[in-house]
């Protein structure tokens, strides 16, 4: 049986529509992000651990949302711009989305019910929560945006 991951799928940062089947036995680590958050430096160990693990099959994947104190109210290109001048990001980025309320993108309404949060919450808290997936598509863990990505990294490895 597939898993209802692999049904979702999500804008690029460019425009274009990716499937997440796309990432089918792969294991993958999804975060939402910011530009302009105190947690931002983050997207130097996200990309440590993409360049570090993809040729094993990793891909990291972000959603940048600009739901915690206005935090990423760049365009797209401009939230593109940043992460390749100031972090050199070459893992999927997506168009900007929301991860919590009435719009919750799909890919964030599945991920919060497989792994709930906190004292069982199902919102995201704040910018940079991980969650990481298996090559079965199974939500494996989630992590709070204080897990610098580096403490992941162990995790990553048992699914590669």
């Amino acid at each position: 049986m597939t898993s209802p991951i692999y049904d979702l799928e999500a804008e690029t940062i460019n425009g274009n529509k990716v499937a997440l089947g796309d990432y089918k036995g792969q294991p993958i680590l999804i975060v939402n992000t910011a530009s302009k958050c105190g947690l931002t430096p983050q997207y130097e160990g996200l990309e440590k651990l993409y360049e570090e693990y993809k040729d094993q099959g990793l891909v990291v994947l972000g959603f940048p949302c600009n739901q915690f104190a206005g935090q990423e109210p760049g365009s797209e290109s401009d939230i593109e711009e940043f992460c390749q001048v100031n972090y050199g990001v070459t893992f999927p980025m997506f168009a900007k989305i929301d991860v919590n309320g009435r719009n919750t993108h799909p890919i964030f309404k599945h991920l919060k019910k497989a792994k709930k949060g906190f004292m069982g919450s199902e919102n995201i808290k704040w910018n940079f929560t991980k969650f990481l997936i298996n090559r079965e598509g199974e939500v494996v863990a989630r992590y709070a945006p204080t897990d610098i990505p580096k403490s992941i990294a162990r995790k990553i490895k048992t699914l590669l």
